[in-house]
């Protein structure tokens, strides 16, 4: 599933947020790689997202069916 740019960033904040919160990684990151990004939740959350492991998912509404007249 492609995602808009907007979907994207929300996904990604959530995660960041998550993450600065205390949750667990999704990914094995070693503490070289850590120090490398400064613990920035930001970048972990857009390397977990990049792969493809962020349990979030997205409900886009479908509209409505109009009935000709």
């Amino acid at each position: 599933m492609k995602f808009t740019k907007y979907e994207t960033a929300r996904i990604i904040g959530a995660r960041a947020l998550q993450l600065s919160m205390g949750a667990p990684l999704l990914l094995k990151l070693n503490k070289e790689d850590l120090e490398k990004i400064n613990y920035n939740p930001i970048e972990i959350a857009k390397m977990e997202f990049q792969k493809g492991i962020i349990p979030i998912t997205i409900k886009r509404p479908l509209p409505e069916r109009v009935e000709p007249r």
